[in-house]
């Protein structure tokens, strides 16, 4: 038997450094790592020391070579903030990050789990770099117990611990231990290790950029419904919610530690029916907890009753998943919501007071030109507060991604946020695609006015000699 590693302190991670995406840094709202820190607080909960490397703010992989030789951590676990878009698009950058973590922790000697959506989409690249073991599915219970397995005897075989793809030294193959089952009981999670973060230095950031803090909560996990290029690979289609006396109760924790002047709700859907908000609401209002806040949402939830009750519980902004102004996109895209149901939706929010934000996805399969000019009448005659444009992109495990997959090239994942690369075979070129974003930005800051009538013009002049030929591989 190999000796214990009872005593040695445990290191999470994570692998999105601000830095290295240039978008994100224009834009300068940096969230900690919320899967990471309830990740961690389990681990507490369970007698064992931990550590934490916030990559957020930090400039690069040196910085966590640096904190591995300060801390000397004998366990590390690359726990990736499952809560935050930018990790599902497991862009370059970041794996390349995730490796060149995986090899310096292994160089000093530590034992290295992983976490994340592209390392349950490709466990043997991880693997093969280096990682003891690839986490499937939700880290906190599994990573806990791969930790108390490491820590009994470092050598200990894992098989009989659900949820990990291992390798096998015999055959370079990968070997899955059976499944592990789903939270339901999200309550009886511990609340994030906040106390493991640099606030001072998230304020720092935040206050230079806004003027006020945001921080990140979650009250649900996964999402019921079924777009087909939305990939779940870490939460799955099911819909669990912790209660709204629960998420009430972390709010006035909030408050009374790290004070925030603003709240990101990070799920993919939040609160999602009527009583579970009213009821939160009415929590939030007995512990004097409000803070403002930000969520994401679908059209067809935004009823008034609904609505009502999350600006009474101090809702600011909500973003919507529109997609697209052609509702045949929005049906090959398997989307369920209708365009009546996007003009309901963004005026009920205005009427009561609350911001609107859209996701836009330009280049689904099928969308031409005049589908293009129907998304930017819609954003005309709708006026929402603020959009997100991007492109189709072919996330593996999506039943999009099946029916590109032939047309991909080389490029398969985007170097950052900002990349906006076709990878498949669109109706436009990558250049032509980044006009259209930069003009229906334009649209929002003129207020839905036709100012923009020429430059229009100008680029449906150039629309024919945009059109894809050959399968799109480069930026």
């Amino acid at each position: 038997m190999t000796p214990a590693l009872r005593h040695a302190p445990v290191m999470v991670a994570h692998s999105y450094y601000l830095a290295h995406d240039p978008k994100q840094t224009a834009r300068m709202r940096p969230y900690p790592p919320l899967a990471t820190l309830l990740a961690a607080s389990l681990l507490r909960e369970r007698g064992m020391a931990v550590r934490l490397f916030d990559a957020m703010l930090s400039e690069g992989v040196h910085e966590f070579e640096l904190a591995l030789d300060a801390e000397a951590p004998a366990i590390v676990g690359i726990i990736e903030d499952n809560f935050n878009f930018l990790t599902k698009m497991c862009t370059t950058r970041m794996r390349e990050a995730t490796l060149a973590m995986i090899r310096a922790a292994k160089d000093r000697g530590c034992r290295v789990a992983v976490n994340g959506s592209d390392a349950t989409d490709q466990p043997a690249t991880y693997l093969a770099a280096g990682a003891d073991a690839v986490i499937t599915g939700e880290a906190e219970h599994t990573f806990a117990e791969l930790v108390a397995a490491w820590q009994r005897d470092s050598a200990a075989r894992l098989d009989d611990i659900p949820g990990l793809r291992l390798g096998t030294p015999m055959n370079g193959g990968v070997h899955a231990t059976p499944a592990r089952p789903f939270l339901d009981d999200l309550d009886a999670l511990p609340f994030p290790a906040w106390d493991l973060v640099d606030v001072a230095r998230y304020r720092s950031a935040w206050g230079s950029a806004h003027g006020r803090l945001s921080w990140n909560v979650v009250a649900s996990r996964g999402c019921p419904y079924h777009c087909n290029w939305c990939a779940k690979p870490v939460f799955g289609t099911r819909y669990a919610q912790r209660t709204p006396e629960n998420v009430a109760e972390e709010l006035a924790q909030l408050r009374a530690t790290v004070a925030p002047d603003h709240v990101w709700f990070a799920d993919d859907i939040f609160g999602l029916t009527a009583p579970w908000i009213t009821r939160f609401a009415d929590e939030v209002r007995r512990r004097d907890a409000r803070i403002p806040f930000m969520m994401q949402s679908r059209v067809n939830l935004m009823r008034p009753p609904v609505v009502a009750a999350l600006a009474t519980a101090g809702c600011e902004e909500v973003w919507l998943g529109v997609e697209s102004g052609a509702q045949h996109i929005l049906d090959g895209m398997d989307k369920g919501t209708r365009l009546n149901q996007v003009r309901a939706a963004t005026r009920t929010l205005r009427g009561a007071g609350i911001h609107t934000g859209w996701f836009i996805q330009l280049g689904y399969l099928g969308e031409d030109w005049a589908d293009i000019l129907r998304t930017r009448d819609l954003v005309r005659e709708e006026r929402p507060d603020d959009i997100g444009v991007s492109v189709a992109y072919p996330l593996p495990g999506t039943g999009f991604y099946e029916r590109v997959r032939t047309q991909l090239g080389t490029k398969r994942h985007w170097e950052d946020s900002g990349d906006l690369a076709m990878m498949f075979r669109g109706t436009y070129t990558t250049p032509f695609y980044r006009e259209v974003r930069d003009l229906l930005h334009d649209e929002v800051a003129a207020g839905g006015t036709q100012d923009l009538d020429d430059r229009w013009a100008a680029l449906a002049h150039r629309e024919p000699d945009a059109r894809t030929t050959t399968t799109a591989t480069t930026a």
